[in-house]
This record gives C-alpha cells, sequence and structure tokens, in this order.
C-alpha cells in the first residue's frame, strides 16, 4: 500500500486516479456524511451544485429525503437543514436519503468518483478508515482534503495524519515502502503534535473560527471527537455514499 496526501482536490493528479480515495471534511461534510449514516440515513447523494440537488431530490418522495446546503458556514434557503452533524438525529434522518451540497466537501467527492473505491473519513471515524483499509489493501491511496474554497485547511490535513500514522504502525510496511509523497510524513508530524489537543487545533484553525463566529461551538466540540462511529461511508454509485454490511473488525 502506498499513501498519498493531497491538502485539495485541485491538488491531486489530473492524469490518474488511485485505487482507493479518501476524501476528508472535518469541518463538516464527512463528519454529516459519517453521522447521518450511523443514525440510519437509507445513503448520502452529494453534489456540488445546489440546483442540481434540488432537481434531483424532487424526484423522490418529500418523506423519503431530506435536502441538506451549506454555504460559507450557513444553511442554503429551501432546504432541510445545512452541514451541521448535530441535525442528523436518528428522528430525523432514519430511512431517508439525504442530498448533500457544501462549500467543499462534496466538489471533493465529486473529484475523486470515478476512482476504483470512494470511501470518506472525518476525526470521529478514523479507525474504521483504517481497518477497511488494512483489510482491503489497495496498492494506492490517496487522502484527499477538502480544504476551503481551494486553499489548504488544518484539520484536513491533521485528519489524513491521524490514517496515515496509524496505518503505518499496524500495516506491517516500512516507512519507505507506505510513504507516497512528502504530505504524508508532514500530515503525520501534524497529527502528532495536536492528537492530544484536538478541539484547540479546531479553534485555531481559519475554518474553525468561520464556524465559531457563526455560534458553532458544539459543532467544534462534536467534530473534534477521534473514532466515536463504527460507521464507514462507501460510495456504491458516483456521488452516492452508504454504508455497508462491511463492519470493521477489532473497532
Amino acid at each position: 500500500m502506498k499513501l498519498f496526501v493531497y491538502h485539495t482536490p485541485e491538488l491531486t493528479p489530473t492524469d490518474h486516479l488511485p485505487d482507493c480515495a479518501v476524501v476528508i471534511d472535518v469541518l463538516r461534510a464527512t463528519t454529516t456524511i459519517a453521522t447521518a449514516l450511523h443514525a440510519g440515513a437509507e445513503a448520502v447523494q452529494a453534489f456540488d451544485d445546489i440546483e442540481k440537488l434540488m432537481q434531483v431530490s424532487e424526484n423522490w418522495s418529500a418523506s423519503l429525503r431530506l435536502r441538506a446546503g451549506e454555504r460559507g458556514g450557513a444553511k442554503v434557503s429551501g432546504c432541510d437543514m445545512g452541514n451541521s452533524p448535530l441535525e442528523s438525529t436518528p428522528e430525523k434522518v432514519k430511512g431517508r436519503r439525504l442530498f448533500l451540497s457544501t462549500t467543499n466537501g462534496t466538489r471533493a467527492l465529486q473529484r475523486v468518483e470515478k476512482s476504483q473505491a470512494v470511501v470518506s473519513a472525518a476525526l470521529v471515524n478514523t479507525r474504521s478508515c483504517v481497518r477497511y483499509l488494512l483489510e482491503k489493501q489497495p496498492e494506492t491511496v490517496w487522502l484527499v482534503g477538502s480544504g476551503w474554497q481551494g486553499s489548504y485547511s488544518l484539520e484536513d490535513t491533521t485528519c489524513a495524519g491521524a490514517i496515515a500514522h496509524s496505518l503505518g504502525r499496524e500495516s506491517g510496511q516500512s516507512e519507505e515502502e507506505i510513504i507516497g509523497n512528502d504530505e504524508v510524513i508532514g500530515a503525520v508530524a501534524l497529527y502528532t503534535h495536536w492528537q492530544d489537543k484536538l478541539l484547540e487545533m479546531l479553534h485555531q484553525s481559519s475554518h474553525g473560527k468561520r464556524l465559531l463566529g457563526l455560534n458553532a461551538h458544539e459543532d467544534l466540540r462534536y467534530c473534534a471527537q477521534t473514532d466515536t462511529l463504527d460507521v464507514l461511508p462507501i460510495q456504491k454509485e458516483p456521488g452516492v455514499l452508504a454504508s455497508p454490511a462491511f463492519k470493521p473488525s477489532n473497532f
């Protein structure tokens, strides 16, 4: 297994795709996706365009859909909810499909949707992601941060570092064998620096500060938790993620 970290989808190679792409948007798309599926959502369908989301979701019964839209951290008018994982309660999402469009995370998912396998990860489900990769053993893995409007995000690279750090310890491979680019080394160093103060890291990050300005304190507290959800969102068709029968061993 060879790991590559890309801070944003714009930095990924354009001439090939990996055996497995791991999309990361800690604040907050991939945290919301994991939370919604853990709470019983039928699937999460991601869109980079709000208008397309509205058109496609119109084909679903209102009782079986939820429209979740966010731009600039705020809920989009006309949607049932924004991008807060705290809104994805079992009472609201169970048995329903979440149609989701966000500023950054859904764009990253679209960039790698044609990869052989696509999963999403956040701090809340890093362990599930690591166990999946160890069991499936894809030859090449991209850990793709969503960033913020094309720019680097501290929290996404820290999460990529958490995954790479665990894989490095548990894969049985040497560092030389597993590290595909310098960004992996940087991401692991970033994670080991922040691993015991992840909430502080989110508070210091530019996107975290943006969300604090929207009074999303509890969102940050929730997103800073590690390995609280035993769920792994896996793409079952382009743009559609679901939680399969797969259950990570030794969670």
